[in-house]
């Protein structure tokens, strides 16, 4: 008995050993090294389990234990980060009135689909900034490889004050709306503020987001007023940072954002009407701007659609949509640094590809737009030396495009191979 033991158990170690030692070699006609923006050309990546474990020249061929992946005719890239999505719901003409008739598991089944769009458009992480709930759960769920879909972080729901854009009750009847407080998301003060940051840090979220400046798409009359005091924004980052939590603040109004920049946010989503004055403040404080010209755009669109969206959010619309594109312009050539988002989930989720195309239209260089989407957003996220580079020892998150997206930034949305954590999902 004790002979068969032993005999059992070297032979599942022999096997566990021979699946472990299994190694991917990826065949690539073109690598895109994003520091320098350049390709780097015939290489073979290397890897092993969740990991790049090395990068040679030529197409190299290992032992009969090797997968070999020929992507000889394609240009190889780190998968891509987006640092504003909303992966629980996307935008439709039914929006508003989802919210009475969706309960929370009805939204966690469509998460999926979203989740798995968004992979297979080469889009290897995610930030979540914002929504019911679900985004912890469906995180969760990903990383234990239930579902299909990015990495996330997720904000879990974002942080309001009473009335502002992102309180969870605008809009109702008077009778539904109740007062929420820290715990639903809504503050009034920085000691709401620092409750509601704690609460999110129970809640599993992994990010901050605020609601700096009111907001096109929520129920309420202004689209850019600042909604927070000073005080109540930095009570939220310093308790963030406590908790080592990255902020982001939605904001279109230029006080708004200038409150969240001097109150310690890192990165302002959107930041529509900002002023050259607050240009030279991000530079200062080292701030993001996450553009989502994109989102401007679809919006612009469905606002001229009769019944989509409800008069006061169509009236925003209108007004604030058309001039996202020509901020960024500004900001890029002013030299405010860029982190690569989109707003996916007001738009299709798996068409975020589509800022790259926006961001190059604007002036920015198609490497610019691909670092911004690669090492800038790995390191805010603070997974720089893991993620947005092919390197040795970073995870084998590597997608590829026909032909050279540095000649032809529209490739980017035509993904036809993704590898998340050295598994392959497109192929």
């Amino acid at each position: 008995m004790k002979n068969f033991k032993f005999t059992f158990v070297t032979i599942v170690f022999l096997i566990v050993g021979q699946l472990n030692a299994q190694q991917t070699y990826l065949h690539c006609g073109a690598i895109m090294d994003v520091q320098a923006g350049k390709l780097q050309k015939e290489k073979t990546i290397i890897v092993n389990g969740e990991k790049i474990v090395g990068i040679e020249n030529g197409y190299k061929n290992g032992n009969g234990n090797v997968v070999v992946i020929d992507l000889k005719s394609k240009t190889v890239m780190p998968g891509f980060i987006d640092m504003h999505v909303h992966i629980e719901s996307e935008s439709s003409p039914t929006t508003y009135i989802d919210r009475y008739t969706l309960n929370d598991v009805d939204v966690a089944f469509k998460s999926t689909i979203y989740a798995k769009n968004t992979l297979m458009a080469g889009f290897t992480t995610v930030r979540d900034l914002g929504g019911s709930g679900v985004n912890i759960a469906l995180r969760k769920a990903i990383d234990k490889g239930y579902v299909v879909g990015p990495r996330i972080f997720t904000a879990g729901k974002a942080i309001a004050t009473t009335g502002g854009h992102a309180d969870p009750t605008n809009g109702r009847t008077w009778d539904e709306m109740g007062d929420p407080g820290p715990k639903d998301g809504v503050v009034n003060s920085p000691e709401d503020g620092k409750k509601a940051v704690r609460q999110r840090y129970k809640d599993g979220a992994d990010v901050i987001k605020i609601t700096a400046t009111g907001g096109v798409l929520s129920v309420a009359k202004s689209g850019q007023n600042p909604q927070f005091t000073i005080e109540e924004i930095k009570a939220i980052t310093e308790t963030a940072k406590d908790y080592g939590m990255l902020t982001a603040a939605h904001a279109h109004g230029d006080e708004g954002m200038q409150r969240a920049i001097k109150g310690g946010i890192k990165t302002i989503e959107h930041g529509t009407l900002m002023s050259e004055a607050t240009m030279d403040l991000m530079k200062e404080y080292d701030a993001y701007l996450v553009p989502t010209i994109t989102a401007g755009k679809e919006v612009t669109e469905n606002a001229k659609k009769p019944g989509y969206f409800p008069p006061v959010v169509a009236k925003k619309a209108s007004e604030i949509g058309p001039k996202i594109r020509d901020m960024f312009a500004k900001a890029y050539k002013k030299g405010v640094p860029i982190a690569f988002g989109t707003d996916a989930g007001v738009f299709k989720h798996g068409e975020n590809a589509r800022e790259f195309v926006y961001m190059v239209e604007a002036g920015m260089p198609i490497a610019k737009a691909i670092y911004s989407a690669t090492v800038t957003n790995a390191s805010l996220l603070g997974m720089q030396g893991k993620l947005g580079e092919l390197k040795t020892g970073f995870m084998a998150d590597i997608i590829a495009v026909d032909g050279n997206p540095l000649q032809d930034v529209s490739l980017l949305k035509d993904v036809s191979f993704v590898m998340k954590n050295g598994m392959v999902y497109k192929q």
